[in-house]
């Protein structure tokens, strides 16, 4: 097994004056450091910019003293901590005994983020990363962060893999690259590398239970059915947009042929508590069949992303207790207020047709307005040079199609 690497050298920060590594902007600071001859000014910018991007990003390591940052790519790539603390908060679904939590081995360490929010649930972690350097920072950076147990092993993921004894880990997780040699981003799950289907026989033989991070990109059910062990899938929303999406790979479910498994849409709120969320499988989804408003209600509901790309069209109507507008307009209407709905929430004013006196009244109440298009024959673009209507503004206007056929026009207001 390869050494574990020394952490990096500490570079002498010297205190200067007004503290400009807290008050200047970045480019300001750079100026300031070449300037005064300031010894290491290349890495001091490079930790500035990165304990600046972490404050936003990951409180909890811009907040620990010490922390040492890679350069900017890295940063953007790593999760963000209500990512990361979802991840964690699967882990105790998983393995809901303190006894069942003795090895996880991330084999794609990254950064470090998501295992630093992952290993203090374990008495044992092991932290994989073929990059010398990040195996350097994360040697330097888990102690910092309360993590003595975590072992760092610079090593290639299937390498490494090799090495482990059956039964040796209690949990694994792996979050491939998915970008090819020319850097495409890829979005299948047999262009990720390495190569997690070919990898899943052998992480199920050394781990009962296997978390696997792929592109929201992915369509999930073709990976489901390639890897066909696949027992809980995870779509984790963050901020409007879908942030991770991830496969629980499990023997139970190689054994049961795991092609229809529990699928979670989750929306992670910035103090990482769960704003809502919605689990289903495939079966119920295909078998549900959902009320279709004859008319729109007095509150309309837009699922968000994570609902959206699990594909719980119909699941979503019948879990919150509201009414499809169409069989195929992923819009809500319901006459009652739903508090914890996963998405937005507005309230109707008016619908408008497309008849002439009906678009000249809509013009009489905005000229602006947000524009939005579901299940309807033209472009936003399109449609606004028809209404000629500014972008922005308190309005809402959802073009769509109603139960009759009806293309409308919905002029709502948030919630």
């Amino acid at each position: 097994m390869p050494n574990q690497p020394n952490p990096p050298t500490k570079p002498n920060i010297p205190t200067m004056p007004n503290n400009p590594i807290t008050t200047l902007p970045l480019d300001r600071l750079a100026l300031h450091l070449a300037a005064n001859h300031v010894p290491n000014a290349a890495h001091i910018l490079q930790q500035e910019e990165g304990r600046r991007r972490m404050a936003t990003k990951v409180p909890l390591w811009a907040q620990t003293p010490g922390i040492e940052y890679p350069p900017r790519l890295a940063l953007e790539q790593c999760s963000g901590q209500p990512a990361a603390q979802y991840k964690a908060s699967l882990v105790e679904q998983l393995l809901p005994h303190p006894a069942q939590r003795q090895h996880l081995v991330d084999l794609t360490g990254g950064l470090g983020v998501d295992f630093s929010f992952m290993a203090p649930l374990f008495a044992q972690a092991t932290y994989v990363e073929q990059q010398p350097q990040l195996c350097q920072l994360a040697a330097h950076n888990m102690p910092l962060l309360a993590l003595p147990q975590a072992h760092i092993v610079n090593a290639d993921a299937t390498q490494h893999l090799t090495q482990l004894a059956p039964d040796s880990a209690s949990l694994i997780f792996i979050d491939p690259a998915r970008r090819s040699a020319t850097g495409r981003k890829t979005v299948l799950i047999e262009d990720c590398q390495p190569d997690i289907i070919t990898l899943a026989p052998s992480m199920l033989k050394a781990a009962p239970v296997v978390v696997v991070k792929l592109s929201t990109m992915l369509d999930i059910a073709a990976a489901v059915r390639a890897l066909g062990c696949v027992s809980q899938v995870h779509i984790v929303a963050t901020a409007g947009e879908c942030k991770d999406l991830l496969l629980v790979i499990t023997r139970q479910a190689k054994a049961q042929g795991g092609t229809n498994p529990l699928i979670t849409a989750a929306n992670m709120l910035p103090d990482g508590t769960t704003g809502g969320s919605l689990t289903f499988t495939p079966q119920t989804e295909a078998e549900a069949t959902p009320p279709i408003a004859a008319q729109p209600l007095r509150y309309i509901y837009e699922p968000g992303p994570a609902i959206m790309k699990a594909g719980a069209f119909k699941t979503t109507a019948l879990h919150y207790q509201l009414q499809k507008l169409h069989t195929n307009t992923h819009l809500y209407t319901a006459s009652h207020l739903v508090p914890d709905f996963q998405g937005r929430t507005f309230e109707l004013r008016a619908t408008y047709t497309f008849g002439k006196a009906q678009l000249k009244a809509l013009r009489s109440v905005t000229t602006q307005a947000n524009l939005a298009v579901r299940n309807f024959p033209a472009s936003v673009d399109s449609l606004r040079k028809r209404l000629k209507l500014r972008d922005g503004g308190p309005y809402y206007i959802f073009a769509t199609t109603l139960a009759d056929g009806t293309h409308a026009l919905l002029l709502c207001e948030r919630v």
